[in-house]
């Protein structure tokens, strides 16, 4: 039993950590070698053995899956932001997607368990007759002194959180608290827009200006054939970027800075900023220079709709069902982009749009049968199989391009109603983006969010005006630079002709003065400029 523990622990662990989990594991080894006279003392005994091994083993496994998949710790802000942000439906739906790398890891944590019970009947065990016999005095001395270690362990509090049922207490203590938090976000708006008017951002345009904002979710620029994929993902886009010509830019070295959604809306619209400099969020200083904003959104998100939503002036958020893994497709939001473009209550509009993409689970971002990619065998094809993807991967890729085929009708709609609205000389602008890329075997045989490769962290942007001055001015060079979306709230300000006395000209990847500058990720890239 000692050798099972001691591996479920190195599973998850490793340096100190393992010696501090095998003491707080020792408890349960000692008994066994204690003998025990009454059978129904033993049968308990092995009943929590097995369940102590189980919080052991569960605990190791599940640590190890995270660093494994997300390099990651339980309690890391990425783990607790997502599981706080997540429901029943939604975990499932990702248990349908990873049940494989889940049923390894549950496999290993009852093999465990299953060992243990096999052995803890055999446990130290006393004559039911005759005088009652103790171990040996070394044997004893032993045990006592590995008892003692264990109350010493017990007895302080750093080791004492280690163990896997007050960490795991704890830990969902923190997701609810976190939850919480997100749920109390009033004050902290209103103090926000008061800060935003005392800013007292202004506009240097005259005259009615509409900017839209698009965010997708997990779209990765390779598997667009605007940035020059072996699939017809996006045909519209194409369409588009060839009737508009010089006046719609296609950044061709876009990158996130996270790899998660929360994360990345977060440094969005608080211009890629630490909290410690306190900055202000981009919605309300759109606000607080005279934009009406509006927030339409296919996310049923609470975070998202807390941190950010609820300071728009009109949120309609589209998608009620809750989880990131609703079906509610991302055509449901045009009807509603349609009615905030014809609105005439102001001059000035901000319109956000937030957009499921591609989000796993990969086959609700698209209608039934809408997979021209399913059972392809084509150069993607091959090239997956060349590269050892597996099956499972490939299925994957074919959804997601499938998904990415239809999101290219969305946001192609979304491109035309603004190219469409207002008068002919009345400024509009347009920028889309993703908050984070997405692995489906890019740089290895796995799908889904990827902290720990490249692909996590490859977005697609592009931005379209009228009438200003087309973009020819400063290409090819300027589609060439690298753009981090981080930095995205300094080119929006730019769109919306918004100056204030935080400028930091040289993150506007729109003006003269853009200065690149490469952001630090977990994950080695070999360059910014491809």
């Amino acid at each position: 039993m000692a050798a099972t523990l001691l591996a479920v622990i190195v599973l998850g662990h490793d340096g100190r950590r393992i010696a501090q989990l095998a003491v707080l594991a020792l408890p349960m080894v000692l008994w066994l070698a204690w003998p025990v006279r009454s059978a129904r003392v033993r049968r308990w005994r092995t009943v929590l053995a097995c369940a102590w091994t189980l919080a052991f083993a569960f605990d190791g496994a599940l640590r190890a899956y995270l660093l494994d998949t997300y390099q990651a710790a339980p309690d890391g802000a990425m783990v607790l932001s997502a599981a706080a942000n997540t429901n029943a439906r939604e975990s499932g739906e990702y248990l349908q997607m990873h049940w494989r790398s889940a049923l390894l890891w549950s496999g290993a944590a009852a093999a465990a368990a299953l060992l243990v019970a096999a052995f803890a009947r055999r446990g130290a065990t006393a004559a039911n007759d005759g005088p009652r016999t103790r171990p040996p005095a070394w044997a004893t001395a032993l045990i006592a002194l590995l008892l003692l270690v264990a109350c010493v362990g017990y007895a302080s509090k750093p080791w004492r959180r280690l163990h896997p049922v007050a960490f795991w207490s704890q830990w969902a203590q923190s997701v609810h608290a976190l939850r919480g938090l997100w749920a109390d976000q009033e004050r902290t708006r209103k103090q926000m827009l008061a800060r935003a008017k005392a800013i007292a951002p202004v506009v240097e345009r005259a005259g009615p200006s509409t900017v839209v904002l698009v965010i997708t979710d997990s779209i990765n620029r390779d598997n667009m054939g605007l940035y020059g994929y072996g699939r017809p993902t996006t045909p519209r886009l194409l369409a588009h970027k060839a009737q508009a010509g010089a006046h719609m830019e296609v950044l061709r070295n876009a990158w996130s800075v996270d790899a998660t959604t929360v994360p990345a809306l977060r440094n969005m619209f608080h211009f890629g900023l630490p909290e410690s400099e306190n900055p202000p969020h981009l919605i309300a200083l759109a606000r607080a220079a005279g934009y009406k904003v509006w927030w339409i959104s296919n996310h049923d998100d609470l975070a998202i709709e807390q941190q950010h939503a609820r300071y728009a002036d009109v949120v309609d958020m589209v998608n009620r069902t809750p989880g990131r893994a609703s079906a509610s497709l991302d055509g449901e939001i045009l009807d509603c982009m349609q009615e905030a473009l014809a609105d005439t209550s102001a001059e000035r509009k901000l319109i956000v749009v937030h957009l499921m993409g591609a989000h796993p689970h990969y086959s609700l971002r698209f209608p039934p049968d809408a997979n021209p990619f399913d059972d392809n065998i084509d150069a993607v094809e091959t090239g997956l199989v060349k590269n050892g993807r597996s099956a499972w991967v490939r299925h994957y890729r074919h959804e997601y391009d499938a998904a990415l085929l239809y999101h290219d009708f969305v946001v192609s709609e979304l491109l035309q109603q603004t190219r469409s609205a207002g008068l002919p000389q009345e400024h509009r602008a347009w920028m889309y983006l993703s908050d984070h890329g997405q692995e489906v075997g890019h740089g290895s045989d796995r799908a889904g969010h990827s902290p720990a490769t490249a692909s996590g962290y490859r977005i697609p942007t592009v931005i379209w005006r009228h009438p200003q001055t087309p973009f020819a001015g400063h290409a090819p060079q300027q589609s060439a630079q690298p753009f981090r979306a981080d930095w995205a709230g300094w080119t929006l300000m730019n769109l919306l002709d918004i100056r204030w006395n935080g400028q930091r000209p040289e993150r506007d990847v729109l003006g003269a003065g853009y200065r690149w500058e490469a952001p630090v990720l977990p994950v080695a890239v070999e360059s910014f400029e491809r």
